[in-house]
């Protein structure tokens, strides 16, 4: 069974949105998604100052078996990455939600996090 902490947000995409502070929140993919995934061998993420639109395509993830596409669940400008993913995006396998996160966004419209799944809504997508 996937961890899916309660206080965060969720795409249809498998990606996480953790509100912060000051409109910035943090993106990452869930437990479920790097489980999918199997072991994760590579990142590619934007730069600090991108500007992305919900739904763009923001970076992408490979593992052993696949190569998929990361999309911003929000539209806002990335103002943070993760740099320590540069050397050991593994980190996303062991600590989705913690260490393995992957951007900071510094969102346009608070209001659009509301939009995204519950916990609840993201374990039934799951079908857990």
């Amino acid at each position: 069974m996937s961890n899916i902490p309660d206080e965060l947000r969720y795409t249809e995409e498998h990606e996480y949105v953790r509100s912060e502070s000051d409109g910035v929140v943090t993106i990452g993919i869930t437990d479920y998604a790097q489980g999918e995934l199997g072991d994760i061998v590579y990142v590619d993420l934007p730069d600090v100052g991108t500007e992305v639109a919900k739904m763009d395509v923001f970076g992408t993830i490979e593992a052993v078996k696949a190569v998929s596409e990361l999309f911003s669940p929000l539209t806002g400008e990335v103002v943070d990455i993760n740099t320590a993913l540069d050397g050991n995006p593994s980190l996303i396998n062991q600590h989705p939600y913690e260490d393995g996160w992957m951007i900071k966004l510094r969102v346009q419209n608070l209001a659009t996090i509301e939009e995204l799944m519950s916990a609840t809504d993201y374990a039934q997508h799951i079908g857990e």
